[in-house]
């Protein structure tokens, strides 16, 4: 078996417009396409043998055993893989259940579809359950156990800890979009002028000068000794010697700690000798240059976790330690405490696994024992030296009995501190006393502190600690999101998305859009190339400074990962034609629509999804979208735009020379399609089209009729507005016109403009695709035969797979189905082409330029008129008689 491509969705795609986690690994069975499960011996026996936690697969079956039963009956072998990387993953601590294998078009190759939680976990389980399934077939043993812990691995490395990852499962909650800035845990919550930041749980709120202050230790310790809040008394050293007289200062029983440690990191508690006083030094001298000596407080540890100046959440922390039984070893009893299903790897579960390292060495040996000695029955060992649940510490929720003292105390340290979220860590006997009663102290004030002992305590109610973050971030009534509107379709969607933004831009808006040519903010290119993914996507609701997106949404970004958003404000589909056919496993036009109709789908609710009333496959996208439907068409008696008119409905329709909007029967006309100058004087109509459904999406975002007229009237086609779109250069004996038509559909509609207009003899510049089928590009070699009287046949820059002498075959068999005597010229270089046309242009004649490399063929064609005008200038000076002084 041969896997051919691993693709990961990370929004709506065209699996699944809901589950936004999927991997699409594209899989060749080669031989095995001829051997269905039930033909191979041993085949299911073995896989319940190293699976059989996989009886809960359901399946298609609808029942436990389902799987196996259709192993049993025989079933191919793309299906076992998708099972079998569901169920590692699983196994590995990430549950994850859907997936489906589809074929891709061609014998043998197969969709093998699968959600993930950590995209890198999910490309790992796609190899390792081809991995698997091979060797199941060829009897072999595999060890199953290397893959989990690798997995396991790979999630604990890739995936947000348990804070962030809580704050982001309540934004979620709430519909506040996020996303992810780095590897680690900066995240983005909302989009453009209307997001916050939150990094671990510091905020992009959070005082930079309350985090310095809490990261040093000493600082902090001042600032509340001033305040008369109780702390240990202590010291700040560097040096042995600096040692020896805090030793004397402070006195037996110490802790010792590094002035800027964390997670627990280099402390060293209840020391009661020189000796060991000397190697807590050197431990926190690892981790910090400066180290902290001061008095061990006994009694309790506890964690007060202070939100926006509030106290939210206190737990108790114990750490990590064990019970003895009488009979039982200290390793054993250690190896049943982390066979608790609460315990896992990391993060992974409410509890952390207790790992034997030096510290928990020491434990052991400082209270006389070994592994192999055995604890009374009743004696409680401890394991570690600090209560950190990262090091298999447990925690108690006592919220609800913190004394309203220490209440006061924790939100007035805050303030001292000027952290809006903090971690206050106290030892005190009795939590429901006020500290100063029990001769507690305050030990530490923390920047970012862990939510995890909160949200699943080992012992008591949980707290959602994460919902106070959301509602200091995003107090009710504050906006998370920017309105988007997002343009898909065959054609026309860049001119489409340009007129919009242009549109929102004349409001006032500041606009981030991105097309076929680049992504702009603000009407600055600040991306060039095919910006139409994803990616191109969040770059422009990543930015701070946009309050208005209108993207581009292309086929090749949603097969590849799915959108860069989950909803829309306003969704466009503009047209469903054959284009880019055979291509990632989309045959057939039908499928092409279910892959356009992902934007309609995703308009959120109470947005308007606008679909073209002419296209019989557009409109049939209504079907599946839960948000408002408006409608547009080039004709006003569409069968669909009345019944739309009869409940009230919305649409756009070209109507007497007019650009006009309907609400019911209510006409509000805008403008006469003459009066834009995108549309050529009314003789493009295929931009008149692209207009009507560019007011719809202005008109539902608050535009009026006059905003509208003023915008299409002031919309001028030109290199710099619409490159490559309709952009018309007026010589003086002949006319070129450049378009990026690139597919049938684009040149027919051309081919309808050029039909209208003046000029002769009509030369066209055209290419074959590549990546197209046989019979587009004889659908193009027709259309150009039909359109021009004379054709040059080109080359694109990429041949996409096919070669030169191939796609001027294909075009040349296109022209002689129509006419085997037009004149054609073959001039493989588009830049010699366009040179051979406009050096041996006719008086009087029409060049039709279609492009493939926008911004050279535009830079050319333009340099061409300005040698042109500089010529003619020269030319009417030098014919200018001088005149006296």
């Amino acid at each position: 078996m041969k896997i051919r491509e691993i693709n990961a969705m990370r929004g709506p795609n065209y699996w699944s417009v809901r589950r936004h986690k999927l991997i699409v690994m594209v899989l060749d069975l080669e031989d095995m396409e001829e051997r269905p499960t039930n033909t191979i011996p041993g085949f299911l026996d073995r896989l319940k043998e190293l699976f059989p936690s996989m009886y809960s697969h359901r399946c298609s079956v609808g029942e436990a055993g389902g799987f196996f039963q259709r192993v049993e009956e025989g079933t191919w072998m793309g299906h076992v893989i998708e099972h079998i990387a569901l169920e590692i993953q699983t196994l590995a601590g990430m549950d994850v259940g859907f997936g489906r294998t589809r074929g891709y078009g061609e014998t043998g190759v197969y969709n093998v579809v699968f959600a993930y939680m950590e995209e890198k976990v999910g490309r790992y389980a796609a190899r390792a359950a081809v991995r698997i399934a091979e060797a199941l077939v060829a009897g072999e043993a595999y060890d199953l156990a290397e893959d989990i812990q690798e997995m396991r691995e790979i999630r604990e490395a890739e995936r947000l800890g348990p804070s962030t990852g809580s704050i982001i499962e309540e934004a979620a909650a709430r519909n506040i979009p996020w996303i992810r800035l780095n590897k680690y845990s900066l995240c983005q919550l909302g989009y453009g002028n209307n997001q916050k930041r939150i990094q671990a749980t510091v905020s992009s709120q959070t005082s930079s000068i309350a985090v310095e202050i809490a990261c040093d230790k000493e600082d902090t310790k001042y600032l509340l000794e001033q305040a008369e809040v109780p702390v240990p008394r202590g010291e700040i050293i560097r040096t042995e010697r600096g040692l020896e007289e805090a030793v004397d200062y402070v006195g037996y029983p110490l802790v010792i700690k590094p002035i800027n440690g964390n997670h627990g990191r280099g402390i060293t508690t209840n020391i009661n000798s020189w000796e060991e006083a000397l190697e807590a030094f050197n431990a926190a001298k690892e981790v910090s240059r400066s180290v902290i000596v001061e008095k061990f407080i006994t009694g309790e540890d506890y964690r007060l976790l202070v939100i926006d100046y509030k106290l939210v959440a206190a737990a108790k922390r114990t750490p990590a330690g064990v019970t003895g039984d009488g009979t039982s070893t200290i390793q054993q009893l250690i190896d049943r405490t982390n066979a608790d299903p609460r315990r896992g790897y990391g993060h992974e579960k409410v509890l952390t696994q207790i790992t034997i390292d030096r510290i928990t060495e020491d434990c052991i040996r400082d209270a006389g024992y070994t592994l192999d000695s055995v604890l009374a029955d009743g004696e409680w060992l401890k394991l570690k030296d600090t209560a950190n649940l990262s090091t298999g510490g447990t925690s108690t929720d006592v919220t609800d009995v913190v004394h309203p003292f220490n209440v006061f105390m924790a939100e007035r340290i805050a303030r001292i501190i000027g952290l809006d979220i903090c971690g206050i860590d106290i030892m005190t006997t009795d939590i429901s006393e006020p500290l100063p009663d029990t001769g507690g102290a305050v030990l530490e004030v923390n920047a970012g502190p862990g939510f995890r002992m909160h949200l699943a305590p080992s012992e008591g109610l949980p707290r959602n600690v994460a919902a106070n973050v959301i509602d200091m971030l995003f107090p009710p009534g504050t906006e998370s999101r920017i309105p988007i509107v997002a343009v898909t379709g065959t054609n026309g969607k860049t001119t489409t998305t340009r007129l919009i933004a242009h549109m929102m831009k004349m409001k006032g808006r500041k606009v981030g859009y991105t097309t076929t040519d680049g992504v702009y903010i603000q009407n600055r290119l600040l991306m060039k190339g095919d910006c139409t993914g994803p990616a191109s996507a969040e770059f422009v609701l990543r930015d701070p400074t946009v309050d208005f997106a209108v993207l581009e949404c292309a086929r090749g970004g949603l097969l590849r990962a799915g959108l860069g958003f989950h909803k829309c404000d306003v969704g466009i589909v503009t047209n469903v034609a054959a284009d880019h056919l055979g291509l990632k496993g989309i045959h057939t036009i039908e499928q092409l629509a279910k892959v356009k109709g992902v934007i309609p789908e995703t308009v959120r609710e109470g947005g308007y999804a606008i679909l073209n009333a002419d296209d019989p496959l557009v409109y049939g996208m209504r079907k599946a979208v839960t948000a408002n439907v408006a409608l547009f068409s080039m004709d006003e008696n569409n069968d669909h735009i009345r019944a739309l008119a009869k409940v009230g409905g919305m649409s756009a329709i070209y109507e007497n020379g007019y650009i006009t909007i309907c609400r019911g029967d209510w006409k509000m006309r805008i403008t006469k399609a003459v009066n834009v100058p995108l549309t050529y004087g009314g003789r493009a109509a295929f931009m008149i089209q692209n207009v009507l459904p560019a007011v719809l999406a202005g008109y539902t975002q608050g535009l009026s009729i006059e905003d509208l007229k003023v915008s299409l009237e002031s919309f001028v086609p030109s290199p710099a507005q619409t490159p490559g779109r309709l952009n018309m250069f007026e010589f003086r004996d002949f006319t070129v016109l450049l378009d990026y038509a690139h597919n049938a559909a684009g040149l027919k509609a051309l081919g309808d403009m050029v039909e209208k207009m003046e000029g002769y003899p009509k030369v066209g510049i055209i290419a074959g695709i590549g990546d197209r089928r046989e019979e587009d590009n004889n659908g193009i070699g027709q259309l150009a035969a039909e359109m021009f009287d004379e054709i040059i046949i080109r080359q694109d820059k990429n041949l996409r797979g096919k070669s030169e002498e191939e796609l001027i075959e294909m075009l040349l068999a296109g022209v002689h189905m129509v006419d085997k005597d037009k004149k054609v010229t073959i001039i493989p270089s588009e830049k010699k082409a366009i040179e051979h046309a406009i050096q041996n242009a006719q008086k009087g004649s029409l060049i039709v330029i279609s492009s493939d490399v926008i911004p050279d063929a535009l830079a050319q064609v333009t340099a061409y008129k300005e040698e042109e005008a500089n010529r003619l200038y020269n030319i009417g000076h030098s014919e200018v008689p001088n005149m006296p002084v």
